[in-house]
């Protein structure tokens, strides 16, 4: 028992206790920023290069689009795709801090039982 809880702690227990640390609501909303902003640099990312893959194309279709209907459905398409990814992020983050949690009660119980095998021993 003493091994495998030395090797639970060596490998995930690290990670595990990081994320124990937090209440959920914490932890969750910090996943959520942090995929807020990654999501953010992706598009922004993607949408330039799109935009330079046919730079002179664009440039000579910039005069003849609607120009407030491209940036809305611009616009449209980012609010979409990070409400998804935030959503997901939220869901994954959610379920993940359960599992750690459920993993770092065991952890706790069995150092306590192993502390109880260790009384007995030494009485």
């Amino acid at each position: 028992m003493m091994t495998k809880l030395a090797s639970y702690e060596e490998k995930e227990g690290k990670k595990n206790e990081n994320i124990g640390n937090f209440f959920r609501g914490d932890y969750v909303a910090i996943q959520v920023v942090k995929s807020l902003i990654c999501a953010t640099l992706t598009f922004v990312l993607i949408f330039a290069m799109y935009i330079f893959y046919d730079l002179d194309a664009f440039m000579t279709e910039i005069y003849k689009i609607d120009l407030f209907s491209y940036i809305k459905n611009i616009l449209i398409f980012y609010i979409v795709t990070v409400v998804f990814y935030c959503a997901l992020t939220y869901v994954f983050s959610t379920w993940r801090y359960f599992r750690v949690r459920k993993s770092l009660k065991l952890f706790s119980q069995n150092l306590k039982k192993l502390n109880a095998m260790y009384r007995e021993r030494k009485n």
